[in-house]
């Protein structure tokens, strides 16, 4: 059946093939030839131009319920984490937020306190980069639904789809703590509480955007679905097979006492887990301080796709979070 026929669901193609089918329905509008935009939807932020220079746009939703619970997380802890997921974004691109628009869907029975502490939090995580609340919208709704639009500014924006054979990869701020936080959380347990809290209010390192585009990072992209699966967004649209060293990476001992108590393997949050939204990047020269070389970038061999290999093979199970699944 045609993916765009009136018998196929969403749930059949999944979020990134409904995004390409969507982008080939606007045509030029997508940043495809005649449009103005720099560049276009497909990435962490879109890059407009703009008198003087150009702006980084992105947009995101969180939806109670899907990516985050009230019993599990306070409201300030939500309005963090809201925040938190926009602005990594920006700086996925190598970028510095400025500002965020937030509209909200309310429930008529939600408490006030409750969206006062939701602000509480927006504001406390934009003050961590100097970012401001310029507006949004209010309006009813079933749940609780936060759909944030963030803007920025790079010196130097840099793609996902732009890595090159040869190229070192690499990643800054933290792997496997939110995986392994939700992991607990899903069992009905409280604690380890550094991996709790790691899943309620994300730490992305947001100095590290701009220090990699500065240090020619010729790709980047934040982890918020899992390494594996957001891996792939470069590996595939730079046309590179990523190989991944798993004794490169350090793991946590709050993760592997999680795994030891779950039964499940440490590697398996660090490679698979989301929402911890640290950067990942490709590196054609030196990896800037502060950053864990974790693989390299090749051609791939005759009849061999682009993808993501750890110590030189598939990956078995899930990549990571997919919507729809």
């Amino acid at each position: 059946m045609n993916a765009s026929g009136s018998g196929t669901t969403v749930a059949d193609v999944g979020e990134f093939a409904l995004i390409a089918l969507i982008r080939e329905r606007l045509g030029a509008v997508s940043g495809t030839t005649g449009s103005a935009l720099i560049i276009g939807p497909g990435d962490d932020a879109a890059e407009i131009p703009a008198p003087g220079g150009s702006l980084l746009i992105s947009s995101d939703l969180l939806v109670e319920g899907r990516h985050f619970r009230r019993d599990w997380s306070s409201a300030e802890d939500v309005g963090r984490k809201a925040a938190a997921a926009n602005l990594s974004d920006i700086n996925a691109m190598g970028g510095s937020a400025t500002a965020l628009t937030v509209s909200l869907g309310l429930p008529g029975d939600l408490s006030v306190d409750w969206v006062l502490q939701l602000a509480d939090g927006l504001g406390a995580e934009c003050a961590v980069v100097g970012a401001e609340i310029a507006g949004g919208d209010i309006t009813a709704s079933d749940a609780i639904v936060i759909a944030i639009s963030a803007v920025g500014q790079a010196t130097r924006a840099v793609r996902r789809d732009t890595a090159a054979p040869g190229d070192v990869i690499a990643f800054a701020g933290t792997l496997g703590l939110a995986g392994a936080g939700f992991a607990t959380l899903s069992r009905g347990f409280r604690s380890p509480r550094a991996v709790v809290d790691a899943h309620r209010v994300p730490t992305p390192p947001y100095t590290a955007g701009p220090q990699a585009a500065a240090a020619g990072a010729t790709a980047l992209i934040d982890v918020s679905d899992g390494l594996l699966a957001d891996l792939g967004h470069i590996a595939r649209g730079s046309g590179v097979v990523i190989d991944l060293d798993s004794a490169a990476f350090p793991i946590s001992e709050w993760v592997t006492t999680v795994a030891e108590a779950l039964g499940s393997e440490p590697l398996r949050y660090v490679l698979t887990g989301g929402d911890d939204y640290a950067l990942v990047g490709s590196f054609s020269h030196e990896i800037p301080e502060g950053w864990i070389r974790i693989g390299v970038a090749r051609h791939p061999e005759l009849g061999e796709e682009p993808s993501v290999l750890v110590d030189g093979a598939p990956y078995e199970g899930a990549q990571g979070h997919q919507h729809f699944r």
